[in-house]
């Protein structure tokens, strides 16, 4: 895709046979020295490199976003920022949108073909799992699926739940994100037909042991058709989300 674009570009007069040239040579990858950025990972999985901003420096987090955007012309999405490297990278790019309780930051430069056949629900126990929510939000929007939320129905009031039955029945994938005893994931399975995912989250009391007893509750669940990510995971969860719902197209 990205060298038929290129051939076009040459054809069209826009490139030279040598500018052509050096940019094939950084098509597949560049080494930065911290980092080595895979700029083909959206033309084999449709997906590009998203940077995971923990442990980086800012410096390191705004040198691969100058990078991405320069050589491999996409979208960027960057998980896992602090509020201060957000900053600094709202200071160098302005159109980046910062999303704090999902600490992720966006920037787009390219429109994103939304998919018309599905659309991803994300279903929290309660409204202190909403930032690993918003991670999956951000993340499966992105991604360019059509995203609802339907928050803080968790089983201490099940009433609540079963007042959205409709909601859940409208969905193509379901992502269930709970702490504590992580029991919402089992009842949502037992509720739909549909591919149920299950993040369990560090929220909880100390036998929850940050999110452990979630976990463990979530992959020992008697419904069928739910899976389990790892604790805190929104981003793996939309992303598993988005490649179930690309099915449907």
């Amino acid at each position: 895709m990205e060298i038929k674009k290129l051939l076009e570009e040459v054809k069209n007069g826009d490139l030279t046979i040598d500018e052509a040239e050096a940019r094939l040579k950084t098509m597949p990858f560049d080494d930065l020295g911290y980092a080595v950025i895979d700029h083909h990972r959206r033309i084999r999985n449709g997906c590009p490199e998203v940077i995971y901003c923990a442990g980086k420096t800012t410096p390191q987090i705004i040198g691969i976003i100058h990078n991405m955007l320069e050589v491999g012309d996409t979208n960027v999405l960057a998980t896992r920022a602090s509020e201060e490297s957000a900053k600094e990278v709202l200071k160098e790019f302005p159109d980046a949108e910062w999303n704090p309780a999902a600490r992720t930051l966006v920037i787009r430069r390219k429109p994103v073909e939304k998919y018309g056949n599905g659309k991803i629900l994300i279903i929290t126990a309660g409204t202190s799992d909403i930032p690993v929510a918003e991670e999956a939000f951000v993340t499966a929007d992105f991604l360019g699926n059509e995203v609802e939320r339907v928050c803080d129905v968790g089983v201490a009031g099940l009433h609540r739940l079963l007042a959205r039955l409709d909601v859940i029945a409208s969905a193509n994938v379901i992502i269930v994100i709970a702490g504590m005893e992580g029991a919402l994931a089992s009842v949502i399975g037992g509720l739909t037909d549909k591919p149920v995912i299950a993040v369990p989250t560090s929220v909880g009391y100390g036998a929850s042991f940050g999110g452990v007893s979630a976990l463990l509750s979530m992959l020992n669940s008697c419904a069928n058709g739910v899976s389990v990510v790892n604790i805190d995971n929104g981003f793996g969860a939309a992303y598993i989300a988005n490649s179930i719902n690309k099915l449907s197209r």
